[in-house]
């Protein structure tokens, strides 16, 4: 398969990837720790009680976010052709702009927004970045 094409593949995937399971973790999380009276789909809602939720309704969105990320990272470095730390990396400024958005738009406890934006997004990326490369010197051999 042609390089450019694979790292195109590459982002479009991780992205993909990361989001699905970004999104997969935020919707168990509401079904795990439901907030009384709230739609978790009613951002103006959700931005109104967020600094008043307690430690436990954080886990999961941090979780969502750190592990959106890795995952993402993971599949942008294990299909890159080349500089596949590079795609891993790009990956996690890519979600840490999201995340930095969502925390603007949804604002949560400083303490929070500080440990998702140091924690959940380059480092995991770089994590994810580390396990590819150590993946794939298996070779790819489907690309």
């Amino acid at each position: 398969m042609n390089p450019i094409l694979r790292n195109i593949l590459a982002v479009l995937f991780g992205w993909l990837a990361g989001s699905i399971i970004n999104m997969g973790i935020i919707k168990a999380g509401h079904l795990v720790f439901p907030i009384k009276d709230l739609d978790p789909n009613d951002m103006d809602a959700l931005a109104r009680v967020m600094p008043t939720l307690d430690f436990k309704y954080f886990i999961f969105p941090f979780l969502a976010h750190a592990l959106g990320t890795l995952s993402g990272a993971m599949l942008a470095g294990w299909i890159a052709s080349s500089h596949k730390m590079k795609y891993s990396i790009g990956i996690g400024l890519l979600f840490l702009l999201g995340g930095i958005w969502v925390n603007y738009i949804i604002p949560g406890p400083v303490w929070f927004t500080i440990i998702d934006i140091a924690f959940a997004y380059l480092p995991m990326a770089w994590l994810g970045g580390k396990i590819a490369q150590k993946f794939s010197k298996q070779k790819f051999k489907g690309l």
